[in-house]
């Protein structure tokens, strides 16, 4: 079903509506919370939540692109329980790495009405910072910090050595870091 029509069916009230996305985006809600929280009875856990959140949301919300919303909603409820749970219990650590890995290129959070404003921002001069790399870059970037694949997963998808990978990760931190220094943003 597309999204308009699942869309519509929330702004019904529906049902079907929870039904229609698990059958559409079920799968990859579960794969992203799973990257993250290594325990499949949590990442289902998350994607139930997730389903609750965005039936909460919408409407009055109608996201323009059905599945980030629903991405970025089942990754926050991820990452939420892993730092609930403690790192080395589940996953090795690896949750804990790649975030250590986005600290230098980064600002750190604040929960104000002006950290809202410049995490907009923030996200803006990701956005262009991202659009100016090559696809596979800006693929490879994605999919490690915001899907939290492995650095292993990556080298398989990608035919390309582990060196390759953190090298071509490496360069794009960099990049990005330069990229928010130079668009004003205080890391």
């Amino acid at each position: 079903m597309e999204d308009e029509k699942i869309l519509d069916l929330f702004f019904d009230r529906q049902e079907n509506a929870l039904t229609e996305t698990e059958l559409k985006y079920g799968r990859r809600m579960f794969h992203l919370a799973m990257n993250i929280l290594h325990s499949k009875s949590d990442a289902e856990e998350c994607v139930n939540d997730t389903l609750l959140k965005a039936w909460d949301a919408i409407p009055p919300n109608r996201p323009a692109m059905f599945g980030a919303f629903l991405a970025k909603i089942v990754r926050n409820l991820s990452i939420n329980k892993w730092k609930a749970k403690g790192a080395v219990r589940r996953g090795g650590g690896e949750v804990d790495l790649m975030l250590s890995e986005l600290e230098d290129c980064l600002p750190t959070s604040k929960d104000t009405t002006e950290a809202e404003y410049e995490s907009r921002f923030v996200t803006k001069a990701i956005d262009s910072c991202l659009d100016s790399m090559d696809q596979t870059a800006r693929v490879v970037f994605v999919l490690r910090y915001f899907h939290g694949e492995s650095i292993l997963n990556i080298c398989e998808r990608f035919d390309m050595s582990e060196s390759r990978v953190k090298s071509l990760l490496f360069r794009t931190r960099k990049k990005l870091k330069a990229h928010l220094e130079k668009e004003g943003v205080t890391l």
